[in-house]
This record gives C-alpha cells, sequence and structure tokens, in this order.
C-alpha cells in the first residue's frame, strides 16, 4: 500500500509539472515578457561618429516611443548594438555575434553605403531581412531581395545623388562647359561620382579631371592644387565627413574658385563640423542634403522627435539638431515595427514580403520601397550655404543662410552663380 501510494504521488508531481509548464498564465506572460531584440552596427568612432552617434539616439528614442505604447507583439524591445568603428571590414564579424551570440530577433542597418555593402553577404544567406540607413546604391550589385533602403534616392540611386546639381549647373547661362569629379575611393565615393560622372556626360559637359584619393585622406591641398590646375567651370566632390572639412579648407588656402563647386559632401551634415568651417562654407552647394526644417518637410511627428532629439542630445557632445540623420534613422524603425505588427510575427522573409507590399506612414512622410529595396519615388534636395558671417551656431542653422536651390516644391531661396559671388 505504502509503494502504491508512493508511486501515486510521485505520477501526479509529474502530471503537475507537466500541465504547469505548458499551461501556466504565469509562465506563458513570463515567456511573453522576453525581449524582441533588435541588432545593428553603427559608427560610433572613427569617420562616421559625427552622424552614427545622431542615429543611435533616434533609435533609442524609437525603442521607448514603442516601450511607451506596449512594445512590439506585447513583448519589449532591445536594442543590441556594437560600434563598427567606420571600418567596413568589421561588419562581418558584429552581424555574425548578433545573430550566433546575441541572437537578435530582428535587423536594422547598417548606417553609410561602405558598412551595408560589407554587411550584404552576411545576413543573405541567412534570409534575414534589413533596413539600410542612408547608404547609396548599397545593393546596386548584390540586388538582395530583403533589403530596404532608408534614402530618399529612388530607383536610380547612383544618377539621382547628383542629379540636382547638375540640373542646377545646366540651367546657368552660360553653361558651364567642364567639370572636375572628385570623390573617396571607397563605395560610397565610387557610387557619387560614378553617379556624377553620367550626369556630366548626360548635360554635355567635359571632364577634365575624374580621381578618387583613399578614404583616411585628411589633407586635401594637393588633390585641389590638382584641380585648380585643370581649370575646371564646376567641381563635384563626394566626400565623408573629415576630407569635406579637408577640402573646404584646402580650397580657401588654394583659392580655387570655379563658377560652382560642391556635391555629396556629409561633413556639411554634421552641426559641429558646419561651425569648424562658418563662412568658408559660403557658396558651397550639398545634394547629400535629406531632411531640412522647411514647411515641406513638416511631416506627422517629425518635430516631436526632434524636440525628443534636442533634450537627450544636451551634454553628449552630438550635433545638438539631428536634421539629417535623427529623423530617417526613426524612420527605419518605423517601417520594422509596422511590418512586425501588421504579419504578427518576426519571420523575416514574412516581414520583407509586408514591406515589399505596403505604403508606410514615417516622420520622413510616406514611404514606398520599389527596386533592390530603394524608395520608389526620389526626394533629394540640393541646398547652398549663403552669406554665412560667423562661427557661431545661429548662423548655420539659419534658413536664410541654408538655402534649398533645388527642385521647384522644396526651393526656399534662389542659387547664387558664379560661386565667386557667394565669397563675397
Amino acid at each position: 500500500m505504502r509503494v502504491a501510494y508512493r508511486l501515486h504521488v510521485a505520477i501526479w508531481t509529474v502530471v503537475c509539472i507537466l500541465l504547469a509548464s505548458t499551461s501556466s498564465p504565469f509562465l506563458h506572460k513570463a515567456a511573453a515578457a522576453d525581449p524582441v531584440k533588435v541588432g545593428f552596427s553603427l559608427g560610433l568612432t572613427g569617420a562616421n561618429a559625427p552622424n552614427g552617434k545622431q542615429l543611435l539616439i533616434a533609435l533609442e528614442i524609437w525603442r521607448d516611443d514603442v516601450n511607451a505604447k506596449g512594445g512590439l507583439l506585447g513583448r519589449p524591445v532591445e536594442l543590441v548594438y556594437y560600434d563598427d568603428q567606420t571600418n567596413p571590414s568589421n561588419e562581418n564579424n558584429i552581424y555574425t555575434k548578433l545573430l550566433d551570440v546575441d541572437k537578435v530577433n530582428l535587423v536594422l542597418g547598417p548606417y553609410g553605403t561602405n558598412q551595408i555593402s560589407a554587411a550584404l553577404p552576411i545576413l543573405a544567406p541567412r534570409n534575414l531581412t534589413t533596413i539600410g540607413i542612408l547608404g547609396t546604391a548599397a545593393n546596386s550589385e548584390a540586388h538582395y531581395k530583403n533589403y530596404f533602403s532608408m534614402i530618399p534616392l529612388g530607383p536610380d540611386p547612383k544618377r539621382e545623388f547628383s542629379r540636382g546639381f547638375f540640373e542646377l549647373a545646366a540651367a546657368q547661362n552660360p553653361k558651364p562647359k567642364t567639370v572636375a569629379i572628385v570623390g573617396a575611393d571607397a563605395e560610397f565615393g565610387k557610387n557619387a561620382t560614378d553617379g556624377a560622372r553620367d550626369n556630366a556626360k548626360a548635360a554635355g559637359l567635359t571632364i577634365v579631371y575624374d580621381q578618387r584619393y583613399p578614404p583616411a585622406t585628411t589633407d586635401m591641398t594637393p588633390v585641389v592644387r590638382a584641380i585648380k590646375a585643370t581649370n575646371p567651370d564646376i567641381v563635384f566632390i563626394g566626400a565623408y565627413p573629415p576630407d569635406s572639412v579637408g577640402f573646404v579648407r584646402a580650397a580657401s588656402e588654394v583659392g580655387l574658385t570655379p563658377k560652382m563647386m560642391g556635391g555629396t559632401m556629409i561633413g556639411l551634415l554634421a552641426t559641429p563640423l558646419k561651425i569648424q568651417m562658418g563662412p568658408l562654407m559660403n557658396g558651397y552647394m550639398n545634394n547629400a542634403e535629406v531632411f531640412v526644417p522647411i514647411p515641406t518637410f513638416n511631416f506627422p511627428g517629425v518635430r516631436e522627435l526632434l524636440d525628443k532629439y534636442r533634450e537627450r542630445a544636451k551634454g553628449q557632445g552630438v550635433d545638438p539638431f539631428g536634421y539629417n540623420f535623427a529623423p530617417y534613422g526613426y524612420a527605419a524603425g518605423q517601417v520594422l515595427a509596422a511590418a512586425v505588427e501588421g504579419t504578427k510575427s518576426l519571420d523575416h522573409p514574412k516581414i520583407a514580403d509586408y514591406i515589399r507590399a505596403h505604403t508606410f506612414d514615417t516622420v520622413v512622410g510616406q514611404i514606398k520601397f520599389g527596386k533592390d529595396g530603394e524608395w520608389a519615388k526620389p526626394r533629394m534636395i540640393v541646398t547652398q550655404w549663403q552669406n554665412v558671417a560667423g562661427n557661431d551656431l545661429g548662423q548655420v542653422t539659419d534658413l536664410k543662410n541654408w538655402v534649398v536651390v533645388w527642385p521647384p516644391e522644396h526651393k526656399t531661396g534662389k542659387l547664387i552663380y558664379p560661386f565667386e559671388s557667394a565669397r563675397k
């Protein structure tokens, strides 16, 4: 009897444990509370740091906003990220670690053309979905179906990146005849200058200089002297933050004054670097702009985001405004979240199918994706720095100095031409 009783108790103990493990509402609640891990890399040191730090703040705001509304699929969002040091060779190890060690559920990024191009070979064999942030034609070679681009370049990204610059050049009277094209010798610089070359040829311009320099170059004086020797009518530059500053300073010292000068100059987007350059920026055109606080860019939610960004940026030694970067980092999170909730799933192919099939309302406006994951319609702008009189914050944030000159629907002022007229 005693043996039978003990056996009976043992059986019921096992049954109760099994029932508890499969049907307890408390255990289900605990499992449901496991975070949805979103993994990515950003350049928090190196050349991309001034912009990568802005994107991190934006993604942290996105995480907090999502969690305040109940998370994703009823689970809190957790960000898992690493500094890629603005070195594309680090992407392999970072994304492998995110996937195999950290076991992230979702992927974003990376930030930047070179970094995205390096990450896609890790993501594609696993059939994973990602939204790359501010990469120029980063998927134009891989054509990976589950990649989506958070930059408004449209279906022909290489050409679009410089289209406005060359349209403005062609509209001048007399029309410029010659052009110098220069850029960093990396994926970003190559894509920018390839597009510029095609646009220059289409505009009937003669290319008198067409070179790329090592990405780590900061002393741009030899490059500027070589360009000046060709006496071009216009100069197009595809540069990262440090070499943007280096070029602007060298051009001033050497006396390079073509009729038009500018390009995809990422350094002209970061407020601390703008303050460094101050009046030296006068006359420069920048077609790397993706967000300027003008009335036509007052998209739902963007002001609230930028207000939150400004509060968080205080004391962090980062750009105090986050104009070109924070909205696009946040929007990448918005698209990902909408696709997860739309599919009620963390299944990457399902998420990618959803993104391809839908239009998304974001803080940077409505987005529909097309070929190679690029935006179905482009929405780039070209700005020119005008009448900057000092190196203070007010000078580089005043929209009277930071003028949108293209396209007509977003234009806030007239192009000053030739370049030298904007230097007086």
